[in-house]
């Protein structure tokens, strides 16, 4: 129940969120996402989505090996196409992730350390993108580091709150670490696995690398369809307003990826003094750019429907090989030649 419950908080936030959008800045923002987009800027980012898509499902890659899992860069990049695809298509935005994660598990033999693998590799990129947020949040000029060093007393406390509270973890799991319950096991557990999978010598440089190219790419997406939108802003103005966006798409409450990302967007560019419907129309363009780039998903999960139907069909068993009929040998009649010899007296 709980989880339902949920699933449709998801989705009625984003949708929420999108006719809140409509109500106050009209279809017209909508409708120019769609008018600006061309040939070349569309290859552009699809050429883009391709790099990103192959770092993230490299990044995997490292994770699930550090963890024993076999994982080839091959069937990760189909994997991780089909879950871009699923994530862009259905509700939450996470659920191609949460198909990838249990097939791999099965594929694998151990379905907890598959998902456990997709569950570190996406954290490891979350954290690249928070950091880096942080850190250009907190030095570039931007509606946010305005409120920030409005509010500087509030975002002391907020940060203290945070330190303390990560503190507390840390002592809660050194706690457990040597314990004997089921809680101490699940945590002496899940520190090893982030010890193997994210923080060995083996796999943290090409984590960390691969998590920097894939927020670059993101981030080259965001220009990509800022200009395409018409905006002639320089990249210093507008790199914390895309940090913003893309901060906001890891808020499960959207549908198929869209509510937060347009949401934020069309704030952040109105308090920076640009166009708050312009703001909003380069987060339209940046979502159809994004779903093109994972169409490759969807010839994966084609091909995939295709072989499963083939192994599927019953095969039809081959007609009998009958002998030809035996040929009767008739005797040949004996009775002409005994008259030939009585006839012949012998």
């Amino acid at each position: 129940m709980a989880r339902t419950v949920w699933a449709w908080v998801r989705v009625l936030g984003g949708a929420g969120i999108i006719a809140l959008l409509l109500w106050r800045l009209g279809t017209s923002a909508f409708l120019d996402g769609l008018r600006v987009i061309d040939g070349p800027t569309l290859l552009v980012a699809f050429l883009i989505g391709l790099a990103t898509t192959v770092f993230s499902a490299w990044r995997w890659c490292l994770v699930a090996r550090g963890l024993g899992l076999r994982l080839s860069l091959r069937a990760a990049v189909a994997d991780y196409y089909k879950a871009l695809f699923l994530n862009a298509v259905l509700p939450g935005g996470v659920l191609g992730d949460v198909d990838r994660a249990v097939r791999h598990g099965k594929d694998s033999g151990n379905v907890g350390r598959g998902v456990r693998a997709v569950v570190l590799e996406r954290t490891a990129g979350q954290i690249v993108l928070v950091g880096v947020g942080i850190a250009v949040l907190a030095t570039v000029p931007s509606p946010v580091l305005t409120q920030l060093k409005a509010h500087g007393t509030a975002v002391a406390a907020t940060a203290a709150t945070l330190l303390g509270i990560a503190a507390v973890v840390l002592v809660a799991c050194a706690r457990l670490r040597r314990g004997t319950s089921r809680w101490a096991r699940a945590a002496r557990t899940g520190l090893g696995e982030i010890r193997d999978g994210l923080l060995a010598r083996r796999n943290l440089p090409g984590v960390l690398l691969a998590s920097v190219v894939v927020l670059a790419g993101h981030l080259a997406t965001f220009v990509v369809a800022a200009r395409a939108a018409g905006s002639s802003a320089p990249l210093l103005r507008l790199a914390p307003l895309m940090l913003l966006a893309l901060l906001a798409m890891t808020l499960p409450v959207n549908i198929g990826g869209w509510g937060p990302r347009e949401g934020v967007t069309a704030w952040a560019f109105g308090a920076a003094g640009l166009s708050a419907t312009q703001g909003l129309t380069i987060a339209v363009v940046y979502g159809l750019f994004a779903f093109v780039a994972s169409l490759p998903g969807a010839a994966v999960l084609l091909a995939r429907a295709l072989q499963r139907t083939r192994a599927a069909a019953p095969v039809m068993p081959a007609a009998p090989v009958t002998a030809p009929p035996a040929t009767r040998v008739v005797p040949e009649p004996v009775v002409a030649p005994v008259r030939q010899l009585a006839h012949s007296g012998a």
